[in-house]
């Protein structure tokens, strides 16, 4: 990181035109020109179309990242961007992410989870991917399906990836505030969470059950270099592609095509339809998709 006690000042040549229209009261220069060059690099690093509209959101986000490495405009924090490839771009795509998640969000795909594994015969192995785990509610709430279709000694196991590290990281510490919790039924809570005691009351945690079939990784959906040599049977991929346009959604459906067994089932977001995609995926349900 740049050392806030020795700032680097952009200095503008004398009658040089000025990058787009500021807009007044900001504690950071903040440029159109500049809001143009964080979309082309979070496009770059992460496939997200930032759209017109999101200005005031990223002005917002990105101050953060100015006000930790020093930085007093952001043409001087993205030229620095730019010229590394360090730890800051991380920062940098976790800012602009967004990470709205609960438990059991759209239940009737839990619903469908539940009926497809229980179509196998017992002991089958599974293997499933949730690839916007965010804070982990729906990760574990994959697993709880499981479990509580499969019975606790179950051959599961779920591969939870995102693109925040920030967020993976409280995903897997598996630990949530009571609010958090709070609509899950009494015997889920007492099943599968520990509440806290003293120091951590107020919160409860995921039990071993729970975390141990669960891995944690971090994962770009939009390279080509996924970490995965066995094939799932199930992957979620729900409010992801929602951020993509649509060339890169076509890559990411290619990607995840090759990763699931034939016949395996994909669950997406309630705003998003592949039906151009049908090469790939044929619609089974309410935004729920097998492979071709």
């Amino acid at each position: 990181m740049r050392p806030v006690s020795s700032p680097e000042v952009a200095v503008r040549p004398v009658g040089a035109a000025p990058q787009g229209p500021l807009e007044q009261g900001r504690e950071f220069t903040w440029t159109d020109a500049d809001f143009s060059r964080v979309q082309k690099l979070i496009y770059q690093r992460a496939g997200i179309n930032l759209h017109d509209g999101k200005h005031a959101m990223v002005y917002s986000r990105l101050s953060r990242r100015l006000r930790e490495t020093g930085y007093t405009s952001f043409h001087e924090y993205l030229g620095w961007l730019e010229k590394q490839d360090g730890p800051e771009w991380q920062e940098f795509v976790n800012a602009l992410t967004t990470n709205l998640t609960a438990f059991f969000r759209e239940q009737h795909h839990f619903d469908i989870l539940a009926s497809h594994l229980r179509s196998k015969p017992t002991g089958t192995p599974w293997r499933v991917w949730c690839n916007a785990a965010s804070t982990g509610e729906e990760p574990y709430s994959i697993v709880m399906t499981a479990l509580e279709t499969l019975g606790a000694n179950a051959a599961f196991k779920l591969v939870a990836s995102d693109i925040d590290s920030r967020v993976l990281a409280t995903a897997a510490q598996g630990m949530y505030r009571l609010d958090n919790v709070k609509g899950l039924s009494p015997e889920r809570l007492q099943r599968f969470f520990l509440r806290g005691k003293e120091s951590n009351a107020g919160l409860v945690r995921a039990k071993p059950e729970l975390s141990r079939a669960i891995d944690f990784i971090s994962v770009n959906l939009i390279r080509d270099d996924w970490p995965f040599r066995e094939p799932f049977d199930v992957v979620f991929c729900r409010n992801v592609m929602i951020y993509f346009d649509a060339p890169t959604q076509r890559g990411v459906l290619e990607r995840i095509h090759r990763v699931l067994k034939p016949g395996g089932m994909l669950f997406v977001g309630h705003a998003e339809n592949f039906s151009e995609s049908k090469d790939l995926f044929t619609l089974r349900g309410k935004t729920v998709y097998e492979r071709r």
